[in-house]
């Protein structure tokens, strides 16, 4: 029995930077907004200081934009924020505040972020402060596993092919970021082939419960 009905649920994702929303639960935001599901997305830097010296500084902003789209999230469900890539943390109370504006202002059943076991600092910035601003909303840490020590698998979501192939189309609006191992579609295919196969299904995400209300 599934007893989490996403229709009419707000569900907010958190990205420390453009591109983890995607990679972490990009196929599960298509699968909710299919059933019902009002989805958010906030990326909190663009990391303009990496972006390779053949685009323009500020083509992240672009790219996650495009991508998000291409998930299906509207323009104005979208929240794009300049803080300084790899120094999230030193400016972690203003980050708080965003973070309960964004609460008060949503109000989300669900919230997604990178797991607790993710050991970037900006990562850990994000998932820290967003355990304090939404203390009272389900929490569900997604998986990047090359940040990651190791990784709790407490939750799959089933996904279809199509909700993959939006994520990995989603992905490809990144070009900032191509020649990344895990950017590549045989990579995100073959993490959703893993998941599923832990499930006995054909493809899943999977995700750390960090707190779960029903």
């Amino acid at each position: 029995m599934n007893i989490f009905n996403p229709a009419n649920k707000r569900i907010l994702v958190l990205a420390p930077h453009t591109d983890d929303g995607e990679l972490g639960c990009g196929a599960s935001i298509v699968r909710f907004m299919e059933e019902g599901a009002d989805v958010y997305y906030a990326a909190f830097s663009t990391a303009d200081e990496s972006v390779p010296s053949e685009f323009p500084k500020d083509q992240l902003a672009i790219e996650v934009k495009e991508a998000t789209k291409i998930l299906g999230i509207a323009d104005n469900h979208l929240f794009v924020f300049q803080y300084q890539v790899r120094k999230l943390n030193y400016v972690r109370q203003e980050i708080l505040e965003k973070l309960i504006e964004l609460r008060e202002d949503l109000k989300p059943d669900i919230v997604f972020l990178p797991s607790s076991a993710d050991f970037h600092q900006d990562h850990q910035t994000v998932t820290q402060e967003g355990l304090r601003a939404f203390k009272f909303s389900t929490i569900l840490g997604y998986e990047l596993i090359w940040n990651n020590r190791s990784f709790s698998t407490d939750c799959f979501i089933k996904i279809k092919e199509e909700h993959l192939h939006r994520k990995i189309t989603a992905l490809s609006a990144y070009r900032t970021q191509a020649k990344k191992t895990y950017m590549s579609p045989e990579f995100i295919r073959s993490l959703a082939v893993v998941r599923g196969s832990q499930i006995g299904v054909a493809f899943a995400e999977t995700f750390e419960v960090i707190r779960w209300i029903i």
